[in-house]
């Protein structure tokens, strides 16, 4: 199509004769503009038309159409899997660099500290059928696997404040029915990994993509106040450094005896300590772009490693300017083996707070027995009701977390794979529920 901006009327036009090699000069009329315009317009529209690039005129049967398949019947599992493993996962696996190793140390820290905190709070909401070690278990296994495998390796596969939620509400079930909470808990997950498979199957996550910004960042926004929440001081759980400063605070028990021990010391020590590791964190983010240090490298890397650095000055100056103070301490355990220590070999109670003057026989077994259910052979197909709520809690933590790793801002160009990373938790919530971790 010609741009008439372009044509020049009533002046001299040179053009190159590519046939006789001479310069041939013609004057266009004005008049005669508009209906050369529509002459070359037509003819390339029937061009158009004729190589099939028109839409409206498209063959639904073309080429094109055919090259790009259905997502439902398993079809997106395999194009996922082709699209982002399929095709970057040897780039991924040899892209070593500076950031590499200051990326790992900050996520080291930001999963180890959850996976003990979350531990504890599922060792009191289910009676300790599931602990500090099977969290960190749950969340080194899968993060490692999802990594290798997964299509989307940039999400962290972690502990949630809703699913420690349902959890409880699957304890208090199990409970009631009188059947053991991690055989329960067991068929409950075998059920949503089932559903995970079928929503895999057939493409459930493409209303995913409908998902709006505002829903993206709602949720981002949702999961920032839990963690700010929770390091302040939680409304709902004696949580955060506020409560460091009331003397009834769980934290002061073991010092009771210490006659040196101040609560308020501690309180007040917390609270420098929370802020001082924040601000120094901020700091080194931003020496990228100060005037200090002489070269660009060296402001990079004291960026990158900003994080850890922060954490590691202040953690010296607790232990070593300030060793007399006692603050608290994760709460790592000292031995790999379950939470769970049974009183006897049935395993139905826990030691000591069940059986006190009794020796531990030992820890529960790693396998859950899928058949202990008291005799009560509906509770397999009763839980695929509960299974159904956990399903679309897990299914929609995941989806609007992976719809927000691969908004267009983040300029990623991994590629998505949404049905095949459905599949993979899938399999993580099967191996974790036979194995008495938290999904």
């Amino acid at each position: 199509m010609v741009d008439g901006d372009n044509i020049l009327t009533n002046k001299e036009i040179d053009e190159n004769n590519p046939i006789a090699g001479k310069k041939i000069s013609r004057k266009i009329d004005s008049s005669k503009l508009d209906n050369l315009q529509h002459e070359l317009t037509l003819t390339d529209t029937i061009q158009t038309k004729i190589e099939g690039d028109d839409p409206l005129c498209h063959d639904s049967n073309s080429d094109e159409h055919e090259n790009k398949p259905s997502e439902s019947c398993g079809r997106g599992v395999i194009a996922d899997a082709r699209k982002t493993i399929g095709t970057y996962w040897v780039k991924e696996m040899t892209n070593f660099s500076q950031k590499t190793i200051p990326v790992s140390f900050f996520l080291f820290f930001a999963c180890i500290a959850p996976a003990i905190t979350f531990g504890g709070i599922y060792a009191k909401v289910t009676h300790n059928w599931i602990g500090a070690v099977e969290m960190i278990t749950a969340t080194a296994w899968c993060g490692i696997t999802y990594s290798l495998i997964g299509g989307q390796p940039m999400m962290i596969n972690g502990g949630t404040g809703p699913v420690l939620a349902f959890s409880g509400v699957l304890y208090k079930m199990s409970e009631s029915i009188g059947v053991p909470f991690l055989t329960f808990n067991a068929w409950v997950g075998f059920w949503v990994a089932f559903y995970m498979v079928i929503a895999a199957f057939v493409d459930l996550n493409r209303f995913i993509k409908y998902a709006t910004r505002f829903t993206d960042e709602v949720f981002a926004l949702l999961i920032s106040v839990i963690f700010i929440i929770d390091a302040l001081g939680n409304p709902f759980s004696p949580v955060g450094i506020y409560y460091y400063f009331a003397e009834w605070h769980p934290s002061h028990d073991k010092y009771d005896t210490d006659p040196n021990y101040s609560y308020q010391a501690t309180a007040l020590l917390s609270l420098l300590l929370c802020i001082g590791t924040t601000a120094l964190a901020f700091f080194l983010r931003n020496a990228k772009f100060s005037p200090f240090c002489c070269s660009h490298t060296i402001r990079s890397a004291i960026t990158d490693f900003g994080v850890v650095a922060s954490i590691a000055v202040f953690t010296l100056i607790d232990v070593y300017l300030f060793g007399d103070i006692k603050t608290e301490r994760l709460n790592v355990p000292d031995v790999f083996a379950p939470t769970f220590l049974c009183c006897t070999s049935a395993c139905e109670n826990y030691y000591p707070s069940d059986c006190p003057d009794v020796a531990p026989y030992g820890s529960r077994p790693w396998l859950v027995d899928l058949m202990d259910l008291n005799g009560k052979t509906w509770v397999p197909l009763m839980a695929a009701g509960p299974a159904l709520l956990a399903f679309i809690l897990v299914f929609l933590d995941d989806g609007i977390t992976w719809h927000l790793i691969n908004h267009p801002s983040h300029r990623l160009q991994h590629g998505e794979a949404y049905n095949y990373d459905t599949i993979i938790i899938a399999f993580m919530v099967a191996v974790n529920s036979m194995l008495g971790l938290p999904w």
